[in-house]
């Protein structure tokens, strides 16, 4: 008993971004949900409660995993290439996407898993890995232990990112962005009327998120899981395609990646043919660099220097396999910059999973 108390003594902190309503209620503003949320009861994520008229945060440190992964995997192409992010996870989410992948993580309730102070994360970090990174189910519910984090992080010499539904508020941004982030992958679930059918949400939010961090100095990837019979329709991927092109220009990484049935959507796998043609589309509209994603070995998820076709990056899946960009960011052909962030770091380590 004494372990699950201090357990949770540590883990409950005081949430930031939020007021205090009439009546002991409480406002959360971390995310565009902005939750008004009544005594002893929790906010549509699930990790943030009203205790006795203030907002708690139940998940500060209580990670569901902890693990060196590569960078490519969130998936990031154009960010410190060839490095490794010490990865960490909680429970909860602010979205309810019937095709989650990582539902055992978001659709839980927050309980005991491990508690790791923010300096202990760091120091792990350091031995083996070039940067951290919050992910597996939505960052945002790590939010107080993430800018903790990042802080350490950051004076260390390590990179933050976040790969994140890209709901948070802007006043959740500007902390995040202070702290620390400097990489955030954002997934895209569709247009408007997806976003309203599945998750009661509005995708400007996320495109002006994705605007926002951008114009900040923060890099970011964007990713459009194509789910069959949900957010696969051309008219859809096109109107996607041109608001990337308006909110975030062409050299933006763009991944289009394969859906396996996860959770409660039980559609078969994403036929390649589509996620090509949600290529071809992305280029036909001016998107230098489209990806196609969870499929390894496929040739669109490799660089190719967008003047003269020089294949720059190979990839296999997680992978480089081959990396002829300049030091100074060019291809060697014919001298043209490609946008990376950070150097290319050789492998140093193997990744089980």
């Amino acid at each position: 008993m004494f372990f699950y108390a201090f357990f949770y003594a540590m883990s409950l902190h005081e949430a930031k971004l939020y007021d205090q309503l009439r009546g002991e209620k409480v406002r959360c503003y971390l995310c565009e949900r902005r939750c008004i949320i009544e005594k002893g009861e929790r906010g549509l994520c699930r990790a943030r409660c009203n205790i006795d008229g203030k907002l708690f945060t139940l998940t500060y440190g209580n990670l569901s995993a902890v693990e060196s992964r590569p960078i490519e995997i969130k998936p990031f192409f154009h960010f410190w290439p060839g490095s490794s992010s010490l990865t960490f996870s909680t429970w909860g989410c602010n979205f309810n996407c019937p095709w989650c992948q990582n539902w055992q993580l978001s659709r839980d309730e927050p309980r005991s898993g491990v508690y790791i102070p923010p300096h202990m994360l760091v120091a792990q970090a350091l031995y083996k890995d070039d940067g951290v990174c919050v992910s597996f189910n939505e960052p945002l519910m790590l939010f107080e232990y993430s800018l903790d984090v990042f802080k350490v992080a950051r004076e260390m010499g390590l990179y933050c990112t976040y790969v994140s539904n890209g709901y948070m508020s802007i006043e959740a941004l500007t902390l995040l962005h202070k702290a620390g982030l400097n990489g955030l992958k954002i997934d895209i679930k569709g247009a408007s009327e997806e976003y309203s059918r599945f998750n009661k949400a509005d995708v400007n939010v996320v495109w002006r998120n994705a605007r926002e961090a951008k114009n900040r100095g923060i890099h970011v990837e964007i990713v459009y899981l194509v789910v069959p019979g949900a957010t696969d329709r051309e008219e859809t991927i096109t109107e996607t395609i041109e608001r990337h092109m308006k909110e975030l220009g062409p050299e933006t990484p763009i991944h289009f990646t394969r859906y396996y049935p996860a959770y409660l959507y039980n559609e078969p796998p994403t036929p390649i043919k589509k996620l090509e043609w949600c290529y071809n589309q992305a280029k036909k509209y001016g998107i230098l660099f489209p990806y196609i994603g969870n499929v390894p070995g496929h040739p669109y998820e490799n660089t190719y220097c967008p003047e003269c076709g020089e294949l720059l990056i190979k990839r296999y899946g997680y992978q480089v396999l081959k990396y002829v960009i300049t030091t100074d960011n060019h291809c060697p052909q014919c001298n043209r910059e490609i946008p990376i962030v950070g150097s290319y770091i050789q492998r140093r380590t193997n990744f089980t999973f």
